[in-house]
């Protein structure tokens, strides 16, 4: 794609999810939204090859079923209000088919099965975009709506996607699957604290798409797409190889890193409210994540596998591509708890 074909269909996709978050009418969502989805199937596209092509139908038949659900829940709260405006209170009927909408974009199990193929079929950097930024204008709209959503749905939806998360992934031999079924249980931790604390949830998103975006630097940096294939890298870059140790244990929720922090703040907010068994599950099936990281850390950096060559260090030939962000990423990837106190004291 030429640059500047990819620029426009960059600023429409930004702006599409900006008009999702900065608009007060909903017939201005529902076109963010389109906008955004119209802009973002050339870029799964980018490399053109059969599967790139299906991934991006399966993500367009989705989301555009989405997008009718959320048409008709808006359509059904204006026959009942007369009013456009998101802020005001919702229609039930409208709000469960709303909030099924938004869960479809999101990926929210019982909707999660386009999610890992259509992040399967696509590019690295591709997969970052859909598995980051695509997030942010659906969550914008939970969170101004989340007063009326329906908890029983919410909540089942968030325990169910916790569990699929974690069981999808436990099988996996490709990345951006693992990936893919990571975002699924991610968004079920977000799902659980929507009702009780929108700006948790606003934390949660921000530390993994932080997270998010790291990995899949890491990976791109080292072009890698397989479990085996990273398993090599120990062989190529020991330094970034520790670096994703690190990041893994970062990424399934272990004290004292980074990604301990909404776990924590999530499980604490739910006892808060008089709440056992739900924080129990949610910690309960994060052991299921825990595992599948663990066995990508362990491929990766506790296990020499034989190398091709007799030298167990390949000859270091100059890299290509740039690391200007991998740096501060991977610090605020990994290292935002332990550093917390001493930000407090800087203050």
């Amino acid at each position: 794609m030429k640059p500047p074909i990819f620029i426009i269909i960059m600023l429409t996709v930004i702006s599409g999810t900006m008009i999702v978050m900065t608009t007060s009418h909903w017939l201005m969502v529902w076109i963010g939204f389109e906008m955004n989805l119209l802009a973002i199937i050339p870029i799964l596209m980018k490399k053109y090859n059969p599967r790139a092509m299906e991934a991006a139908t399966k993500y367009f038949l989705t989301q555009a079923t989405a997008s009718m659900l959320l048409m008709m829940g808006i359509i059904i709260n204006l026959l009942h209000s007369g009013q456009w405006t998101v802020s005001k209170d919702l229609n039930p009927m409208a709000s469960i088919m709303m909030t099924t909408a938004l869960a479809m974009k999101l990926g929210l199990a019982p909707f999660h099965f386009w999610l890992p193929e259509v992040t399967q079929g696509i590019s690295m950097s591709s997969g970052l975009i859909l598995l980051t930024w695509q997030k942010i204008a659906p969550l914008s709209i939970l969170y101004q709506i989340s007063p009326t959503i329906n908890p029983n749905l919410l909540l089942t939806m968030a325990i169910m996607s916790v569990m699929i998360g974690g069981w999808g992934g436990l099988n996996q031999t490709q990345l951006r699957k693992i990936m893919a079924y990571s975002s699924i249980a991610h968004m079920g931790w977000m799902a659980a604290i929507m009702m009780y604390s929108p700006t948790m949830m606003i934390l949660n998103l921000i530390i993994y798409i932080t997270m998010t975006l790291t990995t899949f630097m890491l990976f791109m940096y080292n072009s890698t797409t397989t479990t085996s294939s990273l398993s090599q890298t120990w062989n190529k870059t020991p330094l970034i190889t520790s670096f994703i140790l690190v990041l893994m244990m970062s990424l399934s929720g272990l004290p004292p890193l980074s990604g301990f922090i909404p776990k924590w703040m999530i499980i604490q907010e739910l006892t808060k409210n008089e709440m056992i068994m739900m924080p129990t599950l949610l910690a309960m099936t994060a052991l299921l994540n825990l595992y599948f990281y663990m066995r990508l850390t362990y491929t990766t950096a506790l296990t020499m596998f034989p190398s091709n060559n007799c030298m167990k260090m390949k000859w270091r030939f100059e890299r290509t591509k740039k690391t200007i962000l991998l740096p501060p990423l991977i610090v605020m990837s990994t290292m935002l708890l332990p550093l917390a106190p001493m930000l407090s004291v800087l203050d």
